[in-house]
């Protein structure tokens, strides 16, 4: 009678072992798969080091640093762009900057807010990142790569609130705390000392709320441009009245330079 073979019963142990076996394999393939997109950029180990964190997930930084118009050239890149940080980091970022002056400050709502306005602007970011080496790290482009001035502003502003969001999601909340006081909230004492938080919106707000007893409102009136490359133009407005109109290629910049026109047109500069 010929011998009749039965499967073996696999033990816990050798299941074990296989389940260890697959676990490796897939973290192979991850630590292959990051090895191969972070050859994009130079050695991101010496951003964490300037940064002061070490991400457990590398993706969610490579990712940080990755402008729309790149994933446009490189479309098997096989990460998306940093809008969606972005958009989470800024957030986050108000949110700690806001607490922070609430609880370290006793001044009246309108002052708290523009000088979070002053933190928060492209202006203050594009500083720290510029500080913190991003222009070595940024996926761009070829075009994008040559952009300079209020282009390559927006670009690090916009990458820092990307970093921030990134941050959140591998570190927490205390962790992207800790890394806005100490890269941003610290140069809230330069910005007090010169006066640097009264923008052109802000002297507007304040004139027409004491002139004429109206809070401004700014709309878009026009937006144009590839969505790496937005620009707009803004209106402010005293209830029906439009006032002025700017340009710029980021609707706060946009709404700056309508405030900087409305305050010429309405001979409120000083």
């Amino acid at each position: 009678m010929p011998k009749i073979f039965t499967p073996r019963v696999v033990t816990r142990r050798a299941k074990r072992g296989f389940e260890h076996l697959n676990l490796d394999i897939w973290k192979l393939f991850r630590i292959s798969r990051f090895e191969f997109r972070a050859s994009n950029v130079k050695d991101i180990s010496v951003l964490e080091n300037k940064l002061g964190i070490s991400f457990k997930n590398k993706d969610l930084l490579l990712q940080a640093l990755t402008h729309r118009s790149y994933i446009n050239e490189n479309p098997k890149f096989g990460l998306e762009h940093n809008e969606r940080l972005e958009f989470l980091g800024d957030a986050v970022l108000e949110l700690v900057v806001t607490e922070y002056l609430y609880k370290n400050y006793p001044n009246p709502e309108g002052e708290l807010t523009n000088w979070r306005a002053a933190l928060v602007r492209a202006e203050t970011l594009s500083t720290v990142a510029d500080e913190l080496n991003f222009n070595d790290f940024l996926l761009l482009s070829r075009g994008e790569s040559k952009d300079t001035g209020r282009a390559r502003q927006y670009i690090l502003a916009n990458a820092l609130e990307a970093i921030i969001g990134a941050i959140y999601l591998d570190r927490g909340y205390e962790a992207a705390q800790v890394f806005i006081q100490k890269n941003i909230i610290c140069y809230l004492k330069e910005i007090l000392e010169k006066g640097a938080y009264r923008d052109a919106k802000s002297l507007f707000q304040e004139e027409a709320q004491e002139r004429v007893g109206v809070t401004p409102t700014y709309e878009v009136i026009k937006e144009w441009g590839p969505d790496h490359a937005k620009h707009f133009r803004v209106g402010v407005f005293l209830g029906s009245e439009l006032v002025a109109e700017g340009e710029g290629i980021s609707k706060q910049e946009a709404q700056l330079e309508a405030a900087k026109n409305g305050l010429e047109v309405k001979g409120w500069e000083g």
